[in-house]
């Protein structure tokens, strides 16, 4: 009897031990990383991995870098929730026998505050600001012709009124190409897997005279205590890091018609596991360009997900001397924020 209420125990334990997933909500900071850059694969349900395409490759894996072989440059504007504006550039440089090199940007903008305390609840008069940025330098290259690797080198930085914090964070990737289920037999049109980690750097803690605040060492005694210096010492906080990895398919590949479909699997640590998805067809326009139409679903099987499906189109226009301008953008849904959409320019020089 001993033994049979001791196994009863034993799986009320493990039973409740498994029940109670804890994802770590609100564990992170500057998570405007969590936010995906390019509107062509925001488009793709974030599905980005194996076929991000130019400068905004190196968000999603800095290896897909190694397959830009122009010069380019790539701007991006997204109007996020609550009036918060997010931009990104990111230029890159190709050069021959050695790899290709990027530099990136990314702002995130929270607009103008009122300065709120405790005795004066309603405002003070005084507007306050937020801002949080991150820069990353990136070299990527084919190792050998069905294998690359890339990694970005960044700086994360945060601000709040006169408060900031500094982080310093790598992203590295890689990629695999296969001739499995290739249309043409050629490795470069075949399966393709690749992997990344993004943001595996140091901890973000605020320091700034917003954190000084005279201190009463002595409430209950008499004499002049009440103006002590002192400071708030705020805690250090993880920067969100991703596991990426995925897998892209070309099953159509003709002189006029491509289509290309790529699934990622993404593990962070401040939320639960999920998965992207996403397509895109390419219609070549006979030497004139490229018109693209793209649709994916963002955050599948996510716990308590606020996202879901993405639409989005292009238009890719040839210039003269084998270079071009591209115009791409994206739509998405955010549950109870309402729909968000993302507008991208590239061109080649």
């Amino acid at each position: 009897m001993k033994r049979i209420y001791l196994t009863i125990s034993l799986l009320t334990c493990l039973s409740s031990a498994f029940s109670q997933t804890i994802n770590r909500y609100g564990s992170t900071s500057a998570n405007f990383l969590e936010i995906g850059i390019g509107s062509a694969n925001t488009a793709m349900g974030d599905a980005g991995v194996t076929f991000a395409q130019g400068p905004s490759s190196v968000y999603w894996n800095p290896a897909a870098l190694a397959f830009v072989n122009k010069n380019e440059t790539s701007f991006m504007l997204q109007p996020w929730i609550l009036d918060i504006n997010m931009m990104y550039f990111g230029a890159s440089i190709y050069l021959n026998r050695i790899g290709t090199f990027a530099l990136s940007i990314t702002q995130m903008g929270y607009g103008d505050m009122d300065v709120t305390t405790m005795a004066q609840q309603d405002g003070t008069g005084e507007k306050f600001t937020a801002n949080e940025f991150s820069a990353g330098v990136t070299f990527s290259r084919k190792i050998v012709e069905s294998f690359s690797f890339g990694a970005t080198a960044k700086l994360v930085s945060s601000k709040i009124w006169h408060s900031s914090a500094t982080a310093f964070a790598l992203d590295l990737g890689s990629i695999v190409n296969t001739s499995f289920l290739s249309p043409t037999g050629e490795a470069d049109d075949g399966l393709r897997i690749g992997m990344s980690i993004s943001n595996y750097g140091t901890r973000l803690q605020y320091d700034g005279i917003d954190l000084l605040n005279p201190i009463d060492i002595a409430p209950f005694e008499d004499g002049n205590f009440a103006d002590v210096p002192g400071q708030f010492r705020p805690g250090q906080w993880e920067l969100p890091l991703f596991f990426r990895i995925g897998i892209g398919l070309k099953p159509i590949l003709t002189d006029m018609h491509r289509i290309i479909l790529a699934i990622d699997a993404v593990h962070p640590n401040n939320n639960s596991e999920y998965v992207n998805i996403g397509t895109q067809y390419e219609l070549k326009l006979a030497g004139q360009g490229s018109f693209y139409v793209r649709g994916g679903y963002k955050s599948l099987f996510m716990v308590d997900s606020q996202f879901g499906m993405t639409l989005g189109g292009g238009l890719k226009i040839n210039l003269m001397n084998n270079q071009y301008i591209q115009l791409d953008y994206s739509h998405r849904t955010m549950g109870v924020f309402g729909d968000l959409s993302s507008y991208t320019v590239s061109f080649s020089f």
